[in-house]
C-alpha cells in the first residue's frame, strides 16, 4: 500500500454521487490509487472497475467471534481504532501509504457518520499517513462542537466544495487559533484550506439510446429521493408537491417528464418514490421512467433534458455541469452553497424540503425556473468552462501533496 494513494470513506457506487466523485477524481490523478469500499462489488459493477484498485472493507456481519474478540479487546485496552483497522485490514498491513483521501464529500452532514470519520482519521494519523478531506460540505453549526473541530484538525488538508463551508471553516479555525494563543496551548496546526468545486463537475457522460417518450431538449428531468421525504415538514408533503408539479407540466406545457434515479440502495432507493410517481402518471403517455445505470450514463440522460428538478446533490451537479437550468429540492448546506457559488444566491435555485408547507410550493418554484430558463442557461454556458476547470485543481492539489510526501526524507 505504500506506493498507492488510498481513497476511503466510500459507501459504494449504488450511490452514483459517490461513484461520480471517485470516477472524476481518478481521471484527474497521476498516481495509482486504491479504493477502500464498503460495497466493493457495487463498484466493480459500475464505472470504477479498471479506474482504481478496489478493496472490500471487512465486516463483522457473519463473523460473530471476531466481533466478540475485538469488542473485548477494545473494552480492555481503550483502543477504539481497532474496529477501523479490522475493517481496513489490507490497508494497515505493513507500511502504509503517505497520503489517504477521505472522499465522502457530505459525510459530515450525517450524525451517524461522525464517529467513523473521527476514528478513521485518527487511525491513519497514528500510522503516519497524512489525510485529506476532499469535496466536503459541513453545516456551519457543527463547527461549534469541540469533538468535530478536534477531528477536522487532524487533516493535513481540507478542500471544501462550496464557499459557505469554506468560510465557516476559516472562521472556526481562526477562532480555535485565537483560543490556543490566549492559553499558550500547543496542538496540531490548522489544516490547509481550499475551496474548489466538486470533482464531479468534470465527470464525463455516456449517451445511451433514449427511451420512447424522452424528447431531447424538451423533457423535464426529475429526481426524487427517500432522503428528502425524511426531512419534510409534514408527512407526504414532498411527494404531493412533486405530483402537483408533474400535473402542471402535463396540463400547461408541451414538455415530457423523465424520472431519473441517482441512488439505488436498499432502504434508500430513489426508484421507490420514482416508480410510484410513474404509475400515477403513466396513463398520460408523457412520463418515462429511467432505470439504473452508471454515473456517466445517468449524466447522459440528464444532459439531454431541457430543465431539471433534483433532490440528490450529484444529480443536480450532472445537470449544472451540462448547462441544464436546475431547481434543487435541498435539505442541507451543500445545495445552497453550490447554488451561491454558481449564481450568487440560493434564492429561487434551491427550495429547502423543510420549507414545503403547501402542495403548490414546488410548482411555484418550477414556474420561476421556466420564466428564467434562457437566462439561467446562458449564465451556465458562460461560467461552466472556468468552473469545471477550477474543479480540476482538486486533483492538482492531491498530486502535489502526494509528490511532496513521497520524496525520500533527508536524515
Amino acid at each position: 500500500m505504500k506506493d498507492k494513494l488510498v481513497m476511503y470513506m466510500h459507501a459504494g457506487s449504488g450511490n452514483h454521487g459517490c461513484e461520480a466523485i471517485v470516477n472524476s477524481l481518478c481521471h484527474m490523478l497521476k498516481e495509482d490509487a486504491v479504493l477502500v469500499s464498503y460495497r466493493g462489488r457495487e463498484d466493480e459493477a459500475y464505472s470504477l472497475s479498471g479506474l482504481c484498485e478496489i478493496f472490500q472493507e471487512r465486516s463483522f456481519a457473519g463473523h460473530k467471534l471476531a466481533h466478540l474478540l475485538y469488542f473485548v479487546y477494545r473494552k480492555l485496552t481503550g483502543d477504539k481504532e481497532s474496529f477501523i483497522r479490522y475493517r481496513y485490514h489490507t490497508i494497515f498491513r505493513g507500511k502504509t501509504a503517505p497520503l489517504a483521501v477521505s472522499i465522502g464529500g457530505d459525510n459530515y452532514c450525517y450524525d451517524n457518520m461522525l464517529g467513523d470519520l473521527r476514528l478513521t482519521n485518527d487511525a491513519f494519523h497514528k500510522r503516519g499517513t497524512k489525510t485529506i478531506l476532499l469535496g466536503c460540505s459541513i453545516e456551519p453549526e457543527l463547527l461549534s462542537r469541540k469533538e468535530i473541530m478536534a477531528d477536522l484538525s487532524g487533516y493535513h488538508t481540507i478542500i471544501a466544495r462550496e464557499s459557505i463551508t469554506y468560510e465557516a471553516l476559516k472562521k472556526a479555525f481562526e477562532t480555535m487559533k485565537q483560543v490556543k494563543d490566549s492559553r499558550k496551548a500547543e496542538d496540531r496546526k490548522a489544516p490547509e484550506l481550499y475551496c474548489y468545486p466538486d470533482p464531479a463537475f468534470t465527470l464525463g457522460k455516456k449517451e445511451l439510446p433514449l427511451p420512447d417518450g424522452f424528447i431531447p431538449g424538451n423533457t423535464v428531468g426529475i429526481n426524487v429521493s427517500p432522503m428528502i421525504q425524511e426531512k419534510e415538514s409534514c408527512d407526504g408533503i414532498a411527494i404531493e408537491n412533486y405530483q402537483n408539479m408533474i400535473h402542471f407540466i402535463i396540463n400547461h406545457t408541451d414538455m415530457q417528464v423523465a424520472l431519473i434515479p441517482h441512488v439505488i440502495w436498499n432502504k434508500n432507493d430513489d426508484r421507490v418514490p420514482i416508480h410510484a410517481l410513474y404509475e400515477k402518471f403513466a396513463y398520460t403517455g408523457r412520463v418515462v421512467e429511467i432505470g439504473d445505470g452508471t454515473c456517466e450514463e445517468l449524466k447522459g440522460y440528464i444532459s439531454r433534458c431541457r430543465l431539471f428538478v433534483g433532490a440528490r446533490t450529484h444529480s443536480t451537479i450532472a445537470a449544472y455541469s451540462s448547462c441544464v437550468p436546475t431547481l434543487v429540492v435541498g435539505y442541507s448546506v451543500k445545495a445552497k452553497g453550490i447554488a451561491v457559488d454558481l449564481f450568487g444566491t440560493g434564492e429561487g435555485y434551491v427550495i429547502p424540503v423543510q420549507s414545503l408547507n403547501r402542495p403548490e410550493d414546488l410548482t411555484d418554484a418550477f414556474r420561476w425556473l421556466i420564466d428564467k430558463e434562457q437566462e439561467i442557461r446562458a449564465h451556465l454556458e458562460k461560467i461552466m468552462p472556468e468552473y469545471a476547470k477550477r474543479a480540476l485543481l482538486t486533483g492538482k492539489e492531491v498530486d502535489r501533496l502526494w509528490e511532496e510526501l513521497s520524496q525520500p526524507q533527508e536524515i
